[in-house]
């Protein structure tokens, strides 16, 4: 689906969304369907709601043939979240109808400023027109091919088209990040990982290093190899690299994801049913690569190094076994009390390694870590565990900016007690009470001092329904946060595209 500025004329326009606020302002509609809004608005068949859509066919001068009115609710509660989800609605509604172009009315608003609105339009329709349907003999496509943005201003339209093509970015991004979730484990593990991230690498010109088994053991990590030695598949450790700011590479920042391709639960065997979607289980991978395209694509002036080390955790003679204790990258000794707690032994190898060898002055890690927080926050909302309340103050910052709502956890001391073993430095679970806030304090006795946020999207990586502008499977959340959140860290006037009006 193409989207872009247009300045077609009125007269060849036939399919046409408006948008249409609840509290009256209109002077970017033209009279003729003000006319039709006012009389549907007397009877109440459409109020302008946030969300509401009503659609009619029309013959006239103008010939807008078929005409989809988009409401945006009251302009004073206005923002970009609202846009996305309303636009999301007036595309699903375009493709129930059938239509293959259509145009999107720009409208005027004091609330949200011009690049963000722009964004939100087209991430919004973008994002609910994903549909994966690669194994499907019959696949039903999207009718809508294009999508002209209209009623630009002239004056507006440099800062208009910088706020779509990032939009457009992130959108590549975020569908490059679905597909990888949405891929199943026979065709998506270590090696094809890798080789996609290194194809990804060279499209958008990031640098990338795939490190094979022998390299993993000469790095001694150990934690990381436990899990992956049950699979006949070769662990992975993909490296990828992008210095923006050479000038300063002082200041680093390290993104980490989880890459477990699949997860059985190994001898802590999960039930069938929990293991059907386990392919999702490297979504915090698939975020950080995604991330890694929009960094690259958008020249951010910034340093990030992203890591990922990908395997599959399975059971076979060789795979390691509750009771074990093992060593990691950093020396310490853990005490495994269940090999189902094991992406958060591969994040400690990961963040040990981003730190002592690609000098990462502040780290991100991203994973789809634990059940606890989907029983704690639903899946609407990323739960965060962090050592830095400032970094945790960005993060959440951007998450308003990203649409991606984020939770921070407490991270007492006490907590900690309980990931302490009798017989070794640590162990892998805390037990039953608090344990997404165990499992990322478990990975914070890695990062040593510096600042450092987990991200916890157990919850959010995937959805069950189409809702809005998410579609069936992988979300793709965690691309635009970490996004925002490396552009943050650069000096910028507009304060990542919110300042201008």
């Amino acid at each position: 689906m193409n989207i872009k500025i247009s300045d077609i004329a009125c007269d060849n326009i036939e399919n046409v969304v408006v948008p249409v606020f609840e509290d009256g302002k209109s002077d970017y509609i033209c009279d003729d369907v003000k006319a039709v809004i006012n009389t549907l608005k007397n009877k109440e068949q459409f109020k302008g709601k946030c969300g509401e859509v009503f659609f009619f066919t029309k013959n006239g001068e103008n010939n807008f043939k078929q005409v989809i009115l988009l409401g945006l609710g009251k302009e004073e509660g206005l923002t970009s979240e609202k846009i996305r989800v309303a636009y999301s609605k007036a595309l699903r509604k375009a493709k129930e109808l059938k239509l293959q172009d259509l145009s999107v009315r720009f409208f005027e608003s004091e609330k949200v400023c011009r690049k963000s609105r722009i964004k939100a339009i087209a991430e919004g329709m973008a994002l609910a027109n994903y549909a994966f349907n690669n194994y499907k003999s019959d696949k039903k496509e999207s009718t809508i091919k294009n999508i002209n943005v209209i009623g630009v201003k002239d004056e507006d339209k440099n800062k208009v088209q910088e706020g779509l093509d990032e939009a457009n970015s992130l959108i590549n991004a975020i569908y490059e990040a679905r597909n990888l979730v949405n891929e199943p484990a026979n065709t998506i593990y270590p090696e094809t990982l890798a080789k996609r991230a290194e194809e990804l690498g060279k499209e958008f010109g990031f640098e990338v290093e795939v490190f094979g088994e022998n390299k993993i053991q000469e790095l001694k990590m150990e934690a990381f190899m436990s899990v992956a030695k049950g699979s006949n598949h070769e662990p992975k450790l993909i490296v990828m690299r992008y210095f923006g700011d050479k000038a300063n590479k002082d200041n680093v920042i390290g993104l980490v994801g989880k890459g477990l391709t699949y997860d059985s639960g190994g001898y802590s065997i999960k039930p069938t049913a929990g293991m059907v979607s386990m392919k999702t289980d490297m979504a915090g991978a698939a975020a950080v690569i995604g991330a890694m395209t929009s960094i690259s694509k958008m020249d951010i002036k910034a340093n990030v190094v992203a890591v990922v080390a990908a395997c599959e955790n399975l059971i076979s003679g060789a795979a390691y076994k509750p009771g074990d204790i093992i060593s990691s990258m950093a020396g310490k000794s853990i005490e495994i009390l269940n090999t189902d707690a094991e992406g958060r032994l591969t994040l400690i190898d990961a963040v040990h390694y981003i730190i002592e060898k690609e000098n990462a002055t502040k780290v991100v890690d991203i994973a789809t870590l634990t059940g606890a927080v989907v029983a704690a926050l639903g899946k609407t909302v990323t739960g965060v565990v962090t050592n830095n309340d400032e970094f945790y103050s960005d993060l959440e910052s951007v998450s308003k900016v990203s649409g991606e709502k984020v939770w921070k956890f407490p991270a007492f001391d006490e907590y900690k007690e309980l990931i302490k073993s009798d017989i070794a430095d640590l162990q892998n679970l805390g037990g039953k009470y608090g344990g997404t806030i165990t499992a990322g304090l478990f990975i914070g006795e890695f990062v040593q001092d510096i600042p450092w946020l987990h991200l916890d999207i157990a919850g959010t990586a995937d959805s069950n329904v189409e809702k809005e502008y998410l579609t069936k499977g992988g979300t793709g959340v965690g691309v635009k946060t970490l996004y925002y959140l490396v552009k943050k860290t650069v000096e910028c006037k507009e304060k990542c595209c919110c300042n201008n009006k």
